[in-house]
């Protein structure tokens, strides 16, 4: 009894922090651990106590909104963490079926769940789920979204159920702004909903998806594809994935192809649901006291858990900036064991309010470097993070410029030349395979390697010499140098590491001048008039080319035989110009138009600039068409452009 009544203690402080405090100190994952367990003993026992939180739907009711009960009860899900549990309960529900059973397969979204009704195609009300049965009134709240519709077609009286979201872009938006940012959407949507400040509520950018119809009269649905259909056509966001699965075999796949998408979404999901599709067999499965047994969710793997900050490793960048980098006490996130979290600045830091010695959340999605969204709890002995004043590598003094701080060494700190000459190797840059960081600290060591010009004067013989090197090693390296001479413009510009310049900014380089001595000449007006180049980008490339130092590394380069490849070109209607193509096309694609672009000796481009000729526009043409008037560019639209094709 004593381990049951600890869990039912902390878990309903937990569920008191994050439904009625909006402000979590665990992680849902922490939560869910100690959640199973308290399940585990209550199975295992017989004993329920009085304030189970597993006899709970959700949380309690804030005091500060007007309670709504509910027409009909607003059930949470029951759970599978594994596909073999989704496997059993699909089991289940087709015992006393003659076929397989179709069912539904949706996202699931991490936020917070609304019930909103409408009477006469009008919303009237918009609530809270609550403990399931009561909720809280947050029309006004609601109404700031602006994906959910005021007035709908149908006019009957219908509650549409979905998830309050705060989208990932907003969360970064209101973050950089905000004097005490969020520590994660999930508690930006609940915090946002659950205030009794609208105008905090618009601010935080939030949107909603509908997944479900509950008290309804006037229609009458018999499977789940209707209500989504009914969904859509009523003007909700109903996502952009759903699923009817009649296959089970595919349901393996389908939820590892999920969670392969989930890191690309830009909004959180924990998990999918499943829901049988005939409402005739939901009603004959029933519900027990807290779940529906004709759905179930299933889980992935946790993204955030909390964790101690236990100190901080300054970093030196290629660019000579000090990058902080959070020591955590490991712990596993998603089957990963995380010891360290990026941290961007000492603006960050003193904004987020951490300190070494702090629990914090920690965010892992993919294989993007885990991130300290926010503080969970302070530590007793907590300190501050305290801003160096030399640099951790080569002793010399820091320099601040702006929120950021830099090594005054710019000649011969070495992590900042191992990790240019890293940078110019890399797969976007010069792609030279087998160039690691510790083998450019090698070379580093041994050859005094300090320009990326000298990587190419380096023999077979030179790499024999060093520890771990043997013949076919040496030969491949040295094949891989030679190779990567002949490379296009605008991978020769990201290896480089022009500021600001990264993949998608190379490629915008090279569609506009199409020569490096054009580029290395281009000014920031001529910059600027690029699609997503600004001032500072502009300056920041006109800077560098101006700089001697690096027009020497660029010469040292063309010495040693760097060539860039050139499409070959056949004379046509379009040689000598420089094609935009914008808005959709009814005859082609927009790929297989600019193919037929090139075909007849044309250069095509992303975006508008002075540099381009030609911009040729189908339907739905947005700012690029805009762009291009102003800037007196030639425009056709589609007839021209197939006229220009049949010449």
């Amino acid at each position: 009894m004593g381990r049951m009544e600890e869990l039912v203690a902390l878990l309903n402080k937990y569920a008191k922090e994050y439904y009625e405090l909006d402000d979590p100190t665990v992680s849902d994952a922490e939560y869910d651990a100690l959640y199973d367990e308290l399940v585990m003993l209550e199975n295992f026992s017989g004993i329920v106590l009085p304030d189970s939180p597993t006899k709970r739907v959700g949380g309690k009711t804030n005091t500060g909104f007007k309670q709504v009960t509910h027409k009909e009860r607003l059930y949470s899900l029951d759970k599978s963490k594994t596909v073999e549990g989704v496997e059993e309960w699909l089991c289940k529900i087709n015992k006393s079926a003659d076929a397989l059973v179709p069912v539904t397969l949706e996202y699931k979204y991490d936020g917070l769940t609304l019930n909103i009704s409408y009477e006469d195609g009008v919303l009237v009300r918009a609530c809270t789920r609550g403990d399931g049965v009561v909720g809280e009134d947050v029309t006004e709240q609601v109404k700031t979204i602006k994906n959910v519709p005021w007035k709908i077609p149908f006019k009957g009286e219908i509650d549409v159920q979905g998830e309050g979201l705060m989208p990932l872009s907003s969360l970064e938006k209101y973050n950089e702004t905000a004097k005490v940012p969020l520590k994660n959407a999930r508690n930006g949507v609940a915090g946002a909903i659950r205030n009794l400040d609208v105008e905090e509520t618009k601010r935080r950018g939030l949107s909603f998806f509908a997944y479900n119809v509950g008290y309804h009269s006037g229609i009458k649905f018999s499977y789940q594809h209707e209500v989504h259909s009914f969904l859509k056509e009523q003007g909700f966001n109903v996502g952009e994935y759903f699923e009817l699965v009649e296959d089970y075999d595919l349901v393996p796949k389908l939820l590892a192809e999920a969670e392969t998408r989930r890191p690309t979404l830009d909004y959180l999901i924990d998990g999918m649901v499943f829901k049988a599709d005939s409402f005739a067999l939901r009603e004959m499965l029933g519900s027990t006291e807290k779940f529906p047994r004709w759905a179930l969710a299933y889980k992935f793997k946790a993204e955030e858990v909390s964790t101690e900050v236990k100190g901080v490793l300054w970093q030196v960048s290629r660019t000579g900036k000090l990058n902080p980098l959070a020591l955590l006490d490991p712990v596993d996130i998603g089957g990963v064991t995380v010891s360290r979290a990026t941290l961007s600045n000492m603006s960050e830091i003193k904004r987020k309010g951490i300190r070494i010695g702090d629990r914090v959340f920690v965010r892992r999605s993919g294989d993007v470097i885990p991130e300290i969204m926010g503080v969970a709890s302070r530590g007793e002995d907590a300190h501050e993070v305290e801003k160096p004043t030399i640099c951790p590598v080569c002793g010399s003094p820091v320099i601040e410029k702006g929120y950021f701080l830099y090594c005054s060494n710019e000649e011969n700190c070495a992590p900042r030349i191992i990790s240019q000459l890293e940078h110019f190797c890399a797969k976007d840059g010069m792609d030279i395979d087998g160039l690691s960081e510790k083998t450019i600290e090698q070379f580093y060591n041994e050859f005094g390697l300090r320009r990326a010009d000298e990587l190419y004067k380096l023999k077979k013989g030179d790499l024999l010499s060093l520890e771990g090197f043997k013949e076919k090693k040496a030969e491949n390296i040295i094949g891989s140098i030679e190779k990567s001479k002949t490379t296009t413009l605008a991978r020769f510009l990201t290896a480089l590491g022009v500021p600001g310049v990264g993949k998608k900014a190379a490629k915008l380089l090279e569609q506009t001048f199409v020569t490096l001595d054009r580029v290395m000449n281009a000014t920031a007006e001529e910059l600027i008039s690029i699609e997503d180049f600004g001032l500072i980008t502009a300056s920041q490339i006109v800077d560098f080319f101006r700089s001697e130092e690096n027009r020497a590394l660029i010469e040292g380069l063309l010495a040693q035989g760097i060539t860039f490849l050139e499409e070959e070109k056949t004379e046509g209607v379009f040689s000598g110009k420089t094609v935009v193509i914008t808005g959709v096309l009814e005859r082609y694609k927009r790929s297989a138009a600019q193919e037929e672009v090139k075909k007849r000796g044309g250069n095509v481009a992303d975006s508008v600039s002075k540099n381009v000729n030609l911009v040729i526009v189908g339907s739905d043409a947005g700012s690029k068409l805009e762009k291009a008037k102003k800037l007196g560019i030639e425009i056709i639209d589609e007839a021209g452009f197939l006229r220009m094709l049949e010449e």
